[in-house]
């Protein structure tokens, strides 16, 4: 079992079909088998290898709690494809550079300042990449019918009450009268809400609170966005 050389990108290839149809190396949560794989992995995995740098940054998210993660760990030949052997460190040398820093620290060895600095960097990054994504913003399309007292209401003046309503996370949009009988049209109109910010309950309120044009209001029909 193995991924191969885990600092080449031949391992690493390994690593994201492997991480294909997986959240983890093993199990359904975070265990000390992903610290193992994490650990002898030089820095994040490139773009293309889509489902290794998805696990690789979920991963360094819980570089504090690593020691409380469950499992024990064990050596990289034991985890990974069955065909596959384990060849990480096999060409290893004496070089210093960034990519051989382990960003979990070592649990053999003191962390050089240089590691320990490079670490928190790229967590800072991370957080801060984090924090940086905008939120989904939950929002509904809308479409009213309002119903007048009889044919004699001005339609025009029962629209312009309904439009004057204002309200952070409300847009209004086209309207047009439709016939229900007797010579009287309702209004249909659109608008488009932010769902934690307006509800139906809040705009029948409003509405039929211009009770000298308004008889009622129904919702004729409700779409999420």
């Amino acid at each position: 079992m193995g991924f191969g050389d885990l600092k080449s990108p031949a391992g690493l290839q390994v690593l994201n079909d492997y991480l294909a149809d997986k959240s983890y190396i093993e199990g359904y949560v975070p265990s000390q088998a992903d610290v193992a794989v994490f650990e002898a992995v030089s820095g994040p995995p490139p773009a293309d290898l889509c489902h290794a740098l998805r696990w690789y940054n979920h991963i360094m998210s819980y570089e504090k709690e690593k020691a409380s993660l469950p499992g024990v760990k064990k050596a990289l030949g034991k985890y990974g494809p069955a065909d596959v052997e384990d060849t990480t460190g096999s060409g290893a040398t004496d070089s210093k550079d960034d990519d051989d820093i382990d960003l979990f620290g070592s649990d053999d060895e003191e962390e050089s300042e240089e590691a320990k600095r490079l670490r928190e960097e790229r967590l800072a990054q991370y957080e801060s990449k984090k924090a940086k994504k905008p939120a989904l913003v939950a929002k509904s399309s809308i479409l009213l019918d309002v119903k007048p007292w009889d044919d004699e209401t001005d339609m025009a003046k029962l629209e312009e009450c309904v439009r004057s309503i204002q309200a952070d996370g409300l847009v209004w949009g086209s309207s047009k009268l439709v016939p229900v009988g007797y010579g009287i049209k309702k209004l249909q109109i659109q608008c488009v809400v932010e769902d934690d910010k307006v509800g139906t309950d809040m705009l029948e309120e409003q509405i039929t609170a211009f009770e000298d044009y308004v008889q009622s209001m129904d919702v004729a029909a409700f779409n999420k966005i």
